[in-house]
């Protein structure tokens, strides 16, 4: 594997001046060493900066060519979602990961998480099984099909028993995990889906009617599941909250005039370029096959001649417009989100819902309600979302595209699949700060995309790790919203220099003491930080002393840092770096903490760190 590694070699995002709205404009750089790297598989050249490359695995054998998706941690143990099931990994040591178990079990996305001796795993598309079978399901009605929550009792990690599921009218493209503070008996599952509604046929009280037709309709609203954790086996949906009632259609931006070049072109040779919602793109030939075999279905035709297919091509639109859940409701907000992360420690939950931005108080887990919405024309498609940890304030990313196209060209606006920063005031409202998008062009080989990420628990700070699909992972300051830096990063060249194939991160999360990262067609990585001009060696091992039993990032935690010299070190390190105390003071401080670690003085620690977080 080539590497380019850099040493002194520093690139910063640049800003360039101060528009007529007060927001800052970034620019693109160009002189960086993530440009032109050569492309591979499991031999691309790479860039790292700051980092330290801990181990790379690739999938198993089951799971090699097959969409590996999100991440979730318990003790020693990583989850990794794939379109084929999960893959459970042991990282004890975390250099040298080991394939614990592999489960298959066949459904998109296999989004993950855990509680306890619990598994969670998503099933949208229409494939997936009850049974976890391989060989799909072909009727358009069956009651083989699973859409929505399998459960999973992983009390031997070794050996998951799939002990239930629930079944929703759209399936489960994501889903959040909510343990509420003050219950101790049930935990809740937010379910985002995205899917076309399925036929009341399949599981009754399905409508995929406009809710001006049916206010009872499966479109406009989330699932909110009720889990027993005395007898998983009785969760089921307890609530349908329509979250977004009243919510107008949000200003879109269109595709840029190099896709309008690229669109016409598709259409030229025949393929299909479709509209879903704010989004134009050509529908990938799998759903094309998809869309087709199931329109001819209804139609009645058994051996579609030309003619067929132009018909199937002219009702395409119709097709797409009741898929989106906006036959007759042109003017509606979504009626979806994509993604829902949970602080339920603040009450709040930020919702990525496809043209918002949406802050949820959840401070009743089963009947959440929305404080406020946000929408902005720069925005294709509200992705998921990241609280700072003190909640006072929040960022969305901005999955345009979809997640299968290039959109960090060079052509490609800076404001476009950006992240967007917000504070939220006393009042619970959002006020936009800044926009961020990695700093880099990347090639039309590479599906480059704002993706997943956590904060990492820097004390003082707000530092964000990132995917960016094939634009590798980033890691940023977000301290100052207004001013987003980047200080770490990592990338891999295209999987293929003639063609855009799936790959790069699909989800980056800190747990532990490393990054860990789901590399959608090359594996896992495992990254550790390393001491920068950005990042002292007390501020990573302040960070490291935070330690969970579990994780799941759509579940926001609250770090807090247990009394360490690692912490006293690290104030006083951010102390210096802002210019908070004169050199003599930094000085004596850290005499101070150096002696009270000789003496063993705890109390002094603590006693120093209070005085430091007043100052900073």
């Amino acid at each position: 594997m080539r590497t380019r590694t850099l040493v002194t070699f520093m690139v910063m995002t640049v800003f360039l001046f101060r528009s007529d709205t007060g927001l800052a404009q970034q620019a693109m750089v160009f002189d960086d060493p993530r440009v032109g790297l050569a492309a591979g598989l499991f031999d691309a050249e790479e860039a790292i900066w700051n980092l330290n490359m801990v181990a790379s695995v690739p999938p198993s054998e089951n799971f090699i060519g097959v969409t590996n998706s999100d991440l979730a941690f318990k003790g020693n143990y990583v989850f990794q979602g794939n379109y084929n099931g999960v893959q459970i990994w042991d990282v004890s040591n975390p250099a040298a990961p080991v394939l614990a178990k592999e489960y298959v079990c066949p459904a998109s996305q296999s989004d993950v998480s855990v509680y306890e001796n619990l598994l969670f795993v998503s099933g949208e598309g229409t494939g997936g099984r009850l049974d976890c079978g391989t060989q799909g399901v072909q009727e358009s009605v069956s009651s083989d099909r699973l859409r929505g929550i399998r459960i999973f009792d992983i009390t031997d990690i070794l050996d998951p028993q799939y002990i239930h599921n629930v079944q929703t009218c759209r399936g489960s493209h994501t889903h959040s995990l909510l343990k509420n503070p003050e219950d101790d008996e049930n935990i809740y599952v937010y379910v985002s889906g995205s899917a076309p509604v399925r036929p009341a046929e399949e599981l009754p009280g399905c409508s995929g009617m406009s809710p001006n037709e049916d206010p009872e309709s499966a479109l406009f609203r989330i699932e909110v599941i009720k889990v027993p954790l005395a007898d998983p086996t009785q969760a089921a949906i307890v609530s349908s909250p329509r979250i977004f009632e009243d919510l107008t259609a949000p200003p879109v931006h269109g595709p840029t005039e190099a896709e309008k070049v690229v669109f016409a072109e598709a259409r030229a040779r025949g393929e299909f370029v479709v509209d879903m919602g704010a989004r134009t793109m050509i529908l990938p030939d799998r759903y094309v096959a998809m869309m087709s075999a199931s329109y001819f279905e209804q139609e009645g035709i058994t051996e579609p001649t030309v003619a067929d297919t132009n018909a199937f091509r002219e009702a395409l639109p119709d097709i797409m417009a009741a898929m989106m859940g906006n036959a007759g409701d042109e003017d509606r907000g979504p009626d979806q989100c994509h993604d829902i992360t949970l602080y339920p420690e603040i009450g709040l939950a930020g919702g990525a819902c496809e043209g918002y931005g949406i802050l949820l108080d959840i401070t009743d887990p089963e009947n959440p309600f929305r404080l406020d919405a946000v929408a902005d024309s720069n925005f294709s498609y509200w992705h998921s979302a990241t609280f700072s940890n003190d909640g006072k304030k929040i960022l969305f990313t901005d999955e345009w595209g979809g997640g299968g196209g290039p959109k960090c060209r060079e052509t490609d606006p800076m404001e476009w699949g950006a992240n967007a920063y917000f504070t939220i005031d006393d009042e619970n409202r959002m006020h936009f700060q800044s926009y961020y998008k990695l700093p880099v062009p990347q090639t039309e080989q590479e599906n480059c995309v704002a993706h997943n990420g956590s904060l990492i628990p820097v004390p003082g700070r707000d530092i964000f790790v990132q995917s960016w699909y094939q634009g590798g992972i980033s890691i940023t300051d977000w301290t100052d919203p207004a001013n987003v830096v980047e200080i770490a990063y990592h990338d891999r060249g295209p999987v293929s220099a003639e063609n855009m194939e799936m790959g790069g991160s699909w989800s980056v999360y800190w747990y532990n003491g490393y990054i860990y990262n789901s590399e959608i067609a090359r594996g896992l990585d495992v990254f550790e930080l390393v001491p920068s001009e950005f990042l002292t060696e007390n501020e990573i091992a302040a960070a490291n002393t935070v330690q969970f039993e579990y994780l799941n990032a759509q579940k926001q935690p609250v770090y807090s840092w247990p009394p360490s010299f690692a912490l006293a070190r690290a104030h006083v390190d951010q102390l210096e770096r802002n210019g908070g105390a004169s050199a003599e003071e930094i000085a004596s401080l850290r005499a101070e903490i150096d002696q009270a670690e000789a003496d063993g003085a705890e109390a002094m620690v603590r006693r120093l760190q209070e005085f430091m977080e007043v100052q900073n």
